[in-house]
């Protein structure tokens, strides 16, 4: 009898020890499925918590949509022969006389190196006075100063030449392989034609992005997408500032996986599948394939067409659930697209608890039978 008594004895104390360690709090990567479905509209909470299908991956199937408008893409090339205020003109005027009206004693040609076109458009030419420049080609402006100064001296024969100024230029900046300020000429007169001149991208190809800032206008492509389209590869104009940068995108991965941490897009789309492997998949010991769970604030046009619902106003916290057990599981994590400030969480398995909860238990245990051990000895 005393033996039953023990024994019972025992197992109150062991199960009231499993009790005890239970609710002390043991170490967890974050909530359980339990807790998050807990926190559900319908369970009077704050959030929607969806099960992904093939329904749900295309209403959330959104990718940033980049390209240029058409005043963008119907600009026309500028001709690398027409003038604008700021460039420079080299002129060189022959007369049929040997003391001419500009030349010097003993000459019959005057260089005039480094005529810059004003902000109205107009150079100074001595003798044929101020002559407008700007949207007149070199061969028009030497017909004018010929005209002007045929009456003044026999015969005069004009030479125009167009060295590229800092009127007819764009600037060029992040990460290229040469920032800078260059000159519009026939080889950089378009989008792609500049790039190359500027040393191309030093980041992959797949992140990317190329905005173009015209005035007030501002386009951004996919440096790919710039090569697949031809549409895309604009005409450039005066005081175009081009900025080539890297994708900002990024994402968040918590719970059960190889890393917790923030991480940046690779591509230009991201399944929850390459999400969780870019940060080294599920965790082979804790995890549950069954509570991978994205976190995101969602639209109200694509919370109401997921939920099948008009009445929401206003952006929506939205908890969409993957079960990688099921048949077609890995497919729909696979077509679940992650955009950015998403939050991927991973759940741990209830088996990582209960192992939790045991080693709390016998690492208990060993530092009783330590303690009693001691105090016998004494």
């Amino acid at each position: 009898m005393k033996i039953h008594a023990s024994r019972w004895a025992k197992t109150v104390a062991l199960l009231a020890l499993v009790s005890v360690v239970s609710s002390c709090g043991l170490p967890r990567s974050g909530p359980n499925k339990r807790e998050i479905f807990r926190g559900s509209v319908q369970k009077q909470g704050d959030a929607f918590v969806v099960s992904v299908n093939d329904r749900v991956t295309r209403a959330t199937a959104v990718v940033p949509a980049l390209g240029f408008s058409d005043a963008f893409i119907n600009a026309s090339q500028l001709g690398s022969d027409t003038i604008r205020p700021g460039d420079t003109l080299s002129l060189v005027i022959y007369e049929n006389v040997d003391d001419g009206l500009l030349a010097g004693t003993g000459m019959n040609s005057t260089v005039l190196n480094e005529v810059q076109v004003d902000g109205a458009g107009f150079i100074f030419v001595p003798y044929a006075g101020r002559i407008r420049a700007a949207g007149n080609t070199p061969d028009a402006i030497r017909r004018i100063i010929t005209h002007k100064l045929k009456d003044q001296t026999p015969d005069p024969q004009v030479m125009v030449l167009r060295v590229a100024g800092d009127g007819a230029t764009v600037s060029v900046t992040g990460v290229v392989g040469a920032q800078g300020i260059i000159p519009i000429q026939r080889p950089t007169r378009t989008l792609t034609s500049l790039l190359a001149h500027a040393g191309g991208v030093t980041v992959e190809p797949e992140i990317a992005r190329i905005k173009v800032i015209r005035g007030s206008q501002t386009g951004e492509i996919w440096f790919q997408d710039l090569y697949s389209d031809p549409r895309y590869d604009i005409a450039l104009r005066a005081g175009d500032a081009i900025l080539v940068e890297a994708d900002t995108r990024a994402y968040t991965a918590l719970g059960a996986t190889g890393a917790q941490t923030r991480m940046r897009f690779e591509t230009q789309t991201l399944s929850a599948v390459e999400a969780i492997a870019q940060v080294g998949g599920l965790n082979s010991m804790t995890a549950d394939p069954t509570g991978v769970f994205v976190f995101r604030n969602e639209s109200e046009e694509i919370a109401n067409q997921v939920l099948g619902r008009t009445d929401l106003i206003g952006t929506q916290r939205m908890v969409y659930v993957l079960d990688l057990t099921e048949p077609n599981g890995v497919f729909l994590a696979r077509d679940f697209v992650i955009r950015d400030s998403d939050t991927v969480y991973v759940t741990e398995a209830p088996y990582s608890q209960f192992s939790k909860v045991l080693s709390a238990i016998t690492g208990t245990l060993g530092t009783a039978s330590t303690i009693s051990s001691l105090a016998s000895s004494n």
